[in-house]
């Protein structure tokens, strides 16, 4: 199928038209990004296009950290990636909007799931932390910080406070590992206990502090505790 342009596919196994037709749960990931890239280059369809894509940036979820400058390397135009990177940012935004709407953040898998969509990958630590209130639900979030501030330098009580005014009765701590590999560091573990017993004594609650890898990987330092690791 990859070997012809589009419009030389039978009007029935064409993206857009099974798109209109069927839904979109009939398209692979590489069919979905050609409906949106609309066109190919010379001799390449949308949908090789599309699969090239995908392969360069490790599947749909290399597109979430794409920048116009990344996809122009992979040989897509201005208006195709502008496309592609609003698609990426609608995705964002309705995740957001349903969670905020409906979703308790009950679990650190839930907390992952959600940052992923920002934080997939990341070439430079961020910090950050999601307010809840009494039955977990979001009221806000906040990045801390960006780079490679330590975060021994991290004040409890300016997340606190935060807390406090947000009228949140929790919160979640997050940060990503740069490296990939989402194991907590002894410099996590000590900030997660400074945390703690910083929000005990304001009477709030540290949900739990959660560090965020590649590919979806993701580590739980209340799960870590429960297990002896720390």
């Amino acid at each position: 199928m990859t070997d012809y342009l589009i419009r030389e596919l039978p009007a029935g196994e064409r993206p857009r038209e099974r798109l209109l037709e069927h839904g979109g749960r009939t398209l692979s990931d590489s069919e979905l990004l050609a409906v949106l890239l609309r066109t190919g280059r010379v001799g390449v369809s949308a949908i090789q296009l599309a699969m090239d894509l995908l392969l360069q940036n490790g599947g749909l979820g290399g597109l979430l950290t794409a920048t116009p400058h990344s996809l122009r390397r992979s040989g897509i135009g201005p208006a195709k990636a502008a496309a592609l990177l609003a698609a990426v940012e609608i995705g964002r935004r309705l995740a957001g909007e349903q969670l905020l709407d409906r979703e308790p953040l009950s679990r650190p898998r839930d907390v992952a799931r959600y940052l992923a969509l920002r934080y997939h990958t990341s070439d430079q630590e961020v910090m950050g932390a999601l307010f809840l209130d009494a039955r977990n639900h979001l009221l806000g979030e906040r990045e801390i910080f960006r780079g490679t501030v330590s975060r021994i330098s991290v004040e409890p009580r300016e997340i606190l406070r935060e807390c406090l005014q947000r009228g949140a009765v929790a919160v979640y701590l997050f940060h990503t590992h740069p490296s990939g590999d989402p194991s907590p560091s002894a410099e996590d573990l000590l900030f997660t206990r400074r945390m703690e017993e910083a929000a005990e004594i304001v009477g709030l609650r540290l949900a739990d502090h959660v560090v965020l890898g590649s590919r979806g990987r993701w580590a739980s330092l209340k799960e870590q505790r429960e297990k002896g690791a720390w």
